[in-house]
């Protein structure tokens, strides 16, 4: 008897053994694919060990599984497998350290998120307090950094500036070449970006350089040499854009190879054509089509992977049930026959129940197709309207350029033809309202002129109007666009310019801003507009009503009828932000 108890405590100690010995096995070739970025292969391997240990929450093992996630841009299930790294963690003492990487992995998921209903807040603050008790150089860092990234667009960028030289203090006492490398990279984006000082920022760029060059991080050096380029582009150095273009460009890099080369074959092709180069522009830009058609088939090899894999997991479990059917006896073939007469018995109530309920399908049906016939007519009307006000716009942008235009021009001519003392504080004050008149009819007619061009699409449009507007010199006008690359409905492209164009015209009128910001970011089903301007602001509960009837409420109405919502945050003299997401 005592035999058969030992036995069975060395069969128990030996499984647990194996056990044990396979999650390292498994946690080491996991960490070795992350580190030579094969996360695919990762996940696969991780797929397979769930297979085999289903309950398996090893929190070192989860935290590499959510950074393979991560790294893949499956940021629903890195979030998962992080929250279950955290759960386990916590359970833990002693391990402070790896909470508060978990919750910085978290927090730098989240705040890539748009219109996410998680609080990313809760997970900085738990990574700050971390900081603050450890004093640790390295996360006194991080927090630096992520204070400076938040206040990035601050009016005064003084703030992140300050945040950013702290946070380059610390990676240095740290001894992280790595990320001393990024921050300057970082600080010379803020002087490009909201200071326009291209002098300062090459100088933080060429100290990045020259950091970098200690360590062996060729993706920091690649971002830094476009960021370079990017700095001689804007003031129309593209001698010298190319020529630090094409540096980057010889760089054996490793991560997202296809979207780096493409966003960097697209500033060489604009390059070259500002030069008059068009022989290199022409081929710089078959290379970024090519990479952009090989990203999408990419995604789509993606895709029928993961399908395939699935189906082959469910074939492997259905062999396998197959396989213990064959081996049950007689009995359990009695009570699958019985099943099988239920099964037939329930087959019959349902058609039955079926027959009942055919025709209330077929009224509602009818129901249905009343209903999507009253909804075309719906969007034909739009459509028609829309078309109607993008003549009208045409005739009296023509008008104001031809007719009152032409008017000015000469009144302005005739008026400085007259014989009178030039000096006479009344004739400047009215030479002075006269030109102001014709820049005002001027910038009205080239703004209501800048129509949605059906070959070029939405965002050339926007950028034109801007371009025409900024030329008065009275308002800047900066259009940034992630991921806008694709064409939409010509009527969408449409509307979704006429409420821009309507925006801009009230900061023109009312903001009595200097700077104003047209953001598009592109999701996979939504498209993102961000329009702020550095004016007076405004208070949306006294506005007066009929004010805010021309106005933003009836920007609101289109995009609610586009399926979209519509927000507006504005402080009285700080300026105003216009967040606008549409379904596409």
């Amino acid at each position: 008897m005592l035999y058969r108890v030992e036995t069975k405590i060395n069969i128990l100690f030996l499984l647990l053994s194996v056990s044990v010995f396979g999650q390292s096995n498994v946690l080491d070739s996991i960490q070795h694919y992350n580190s030579n970025e094969d996360y695919e292969r990762s996940i696969g391997l991780w797929k397979q060990h769930l297979l085999n240990q289903p309950d398996s929450k090893d929190p070192l093992l989860l935290m590499e599984v959510g950074n393979a996630y991560e790294k893949l841009n499956k940021e629903d299930s890195a979030f998962i497998i992080y929250e279950q790294a955290l759960e386990k963690l916590n359970q833990i003492e002693g391990n402070s350290e790896k909470i508060a990487e978990v919750n910085f992995h978290i927090y730098s998921l989240l705040d890539g998120q748009n219109n996410i209903s998680v609080d990313k807040e809760i997970y900085f603050e738990k990574v700050r307090d971390h900081a603050n008790e450890s004093a640790s150089p390295k996360w006194l860092a991080e927090i630096a950094n992520i204070l400076a990234i938040k206040n990035f667009n601050n009016n005064d960028p003084e703030i992140p500036k300050k945040y950013f030289l702290d946070a380059l203090n610390y990676f240095e006492n740290d001894s992280n070449q790595r990320r001393v490398a990024g921050t300057y990279s970082n600080l010379g984006l803020l002087y490009l970006n909201k200071k326009q000082d291209s002098d300062s920022a090459r100088h933080f760029f060429k100290k990045a350089l020259e950091v970098n060059g200690r360590t062996s991080d060729i993706d920091t050096r690649w971002n830094i040499y476009l960021n370079l380029g990017n700095s001689f582009k804007e003031d129309k150095n593209y001698a010298k854009a190319i020529d630090t273009y094409l540096k980057a460009d010889s760089l054996d890099i490793k991560k997202y190879v296809l979207n780096k080369k493409r966003l960097l074959y697209y500033h060489l092709q604009d390059s070259y054509r500002s030069l008059g180069d068009y022989k290199n522009s022409d081929h710089y830009l078959l290379e970024y089509d090519y990479i952009k058609d090989s990203i999408n088939l990419i995604e789509q090899n993606k895709a029928i992977a993961e399908i395939n894999s699935k189906y082959q997991t469910e074939i492997k479990e259905q062999e396998n049930v197959q396989l213990q059917k064959e081996k049950r006896n007689l009995l359990i073939g009695g009570i699958a026959f019985l099943l099988f007469i239920s099964f037939t018995a329930l087959l019959l109530y349902k058609n039955t129940s079926k027959k009942r309920k055919l025709a209330e399908q077929q009224e509602q049906i009818q129901k249905q197709k009343v209903e999507t016939l009253l909804k075309e007519q719906e969007l034909a009307s739009i459509d028609a309207m829309i078309a109607g006000q993008e003549k009208e716009r045409q005739r009296v942008a023509n008008e104001l350029h031809d007719d009152l235009g032409s008017l000015m021009a000469t009144i302005k001519l005739h008026f400085g033809n007259i014989k009178a003392d030039k000096e006479d504080p009344a004739l400047k004050n009215t030479h002075s309202l006269l030109d102001q008149a014709y820049q005002k009819i001027r910038g009205i007619s080239h703004a209501k002129n800048a129509g949605v061009i059906s070959k070029k699409g939405l965002l050339p449009a926007v950028q034109n109007m801007a371009k025409k507007i900024s030329e008065t010199n009275t308002l800047k006008i900066e259009v940034l666009d992630y991921g806008l690359e694709d064409r939409m409905e010509n009527s969408l492209e449409l509307t979704i310019f006429r409420i821009i164009q309507e925006l801009i015209t009230n900061i023109v009128k009312h903001a009595r801003a200097s700077k104003a910001s047209i953001q598009f970011t592109q999701h996979d089903d939504s498209l993102n507009i961000l329009v702020e301007d550095n004016g007076i602001g405004f208070k949306l509960s006294e506005m007066d009503s009929s004010t805010k009837g021309i106005g933003l409420h009836s920007i609101e109405k289109r995009v609610e009828h586009l399926g979209g919502s519509f927000t507006v945050d504005s402080i009285s003299g700080k300026g105003s932000s216009i967040i606008i997401d549409i379904p596409i």
